[in-house]
């Protein structure tokens, strides 16, 4: 008797393309360098400036802890960081969580 191995599909999930957009944009609204906002995030140590670049080039997308941490230092909410229907607001909110819906 044959054994059939079979592969598993793997299909690529979908990928947030205005993400690492968004991603530079709050940092430069938060007046940050690349270095401030890993230590404004309060992310490991591990995280270094090289990865926060990749991020913001769209060449690799941080964690979910990451981008939880982006949309509350940015005062809005986790759809609209991710979703790419709905855009940051022209200034980040000062403290209110922005929920366009």
């Amino acid at each position: 008797m044959k054994k059939v191995i079979r592969q598993g599909v793997h299909r690529s999930r979908e990928k947030p393309m205005k993400l690492a957009k968004k991603l530079l944009q709050i940092r430069e609204a938060l007046q940050l360098s690349q270095n401030g906002l890993i230590a404004e995030l309060g992310l490991d140590e591990v995280i270094k400036q090289r990865n926060v670049s990749a991020w913001e080039r769209g060449y690799r997308e941080p964690n979910l802890l990451t981008l939880i941490k982006y949309a509350r230092a940015a005062n809005i909410c986790l759809d609209v960081l991710i979703d790419d229907e709905y855009d940051l607001p022209v200034e980040l909110p000062p403290k209110k969580t922005y929920h366009p819906h």
